[in-house]
């Protein structure tokens, strides 16, 4: 008896820390989703008043706007791009890797260029706003290149398995047309069946059909 009861004591022990095993993974995965969608909407709120602020701002603190704007959206499509491919071409691990060190200097320069529109002194501003500029061209120029190289390697991959679905489908169709069972060449074609003595029924009549016209007895 106290065998079982200790069995029992383990297996409820056992229930116990599997359900809180299960309800801290069930926690952190809403926690982490919860994370994502909060940063999601901050991205997406930042973005719209950068876009903003390029609009209706002018000189400098426009173009402030404009280079974190263009900084941000390039940074974020070559992520995207690469995580995608990534999930499908191991090759592209290194390229990754490359991706998180360009955006180390991506998260400088928008850092930079955050800090410099509170800065009251338009004339700094202007001199600053060259080299800010060369910086960001370099980051999205190195941005780009990545993702339209992830993007024509990809297209390559789908046109030469295109080409080869191709080439097998075809290869089945001619295949396909070849309907002659094996064993009937050269025998010979099968008679016709002789006619039955049996007059045919009458076809049956449509609704739609017009009646006969009666024979002229003239």
């Amino acid at each position: 008896m106290e065998a079982v009861i200790i069995i029992i004591a383990l297996l409820f022990l056992v229930f116990v820390v599997a359900g809180a095993y299960a309800t801290v993974k069930v926690v952190g995965a809403a926690k982490r989703g919860v994370d994502r969608t909060i940063v999601q909407a901050r991205r997406t709120v930042e973005d719209h008043t950068l876009r903003a602020r390029s609009f209706a701002q002018v000189g400098p603190a426009a173009e402030l706007a404009q280079l974190r704007l263009t900084l941000r959206t390039s940074m974020r499509a070559t992520q995207d791009a690469l995580q995608a491919g990534a999930a499908e071409d191991e090759s592209l691990k290194e390229s990754l890797g490359l991706f998180e060190r360009l955006s180390a200097h991506g998260h400088e320069l928008d850092a930079d260029l955050k800090r410099l529109e509170s800065e009251p002194d338009r004339a700094t501003l202007a001199a600053l706003l060259p080299e800010l500029r060369a910086r960001a061209e370099r980051i999205t120029k190195s941005a780009d290149s990545l993702r339209w190289a992830v993007r024509d390697r990809a297209r390559r991959f789908a046109e030469d398995d295109l080409g080869s679905l191709s080439a097998q489908i075809d290869i089945e169709a001619d295949a396909l047309r070849h309907w002659t069972r094996p064993g009937t060449a050269g025998e010979p074609a099968a008679q016709p069946a002789p006619q039955s003595l049996t007059p045919p029924a009458p076809r049956p009549s449509y609704p739609w059909q017009k009646n006969p016209r009666p024979e002229s007895t003239t």
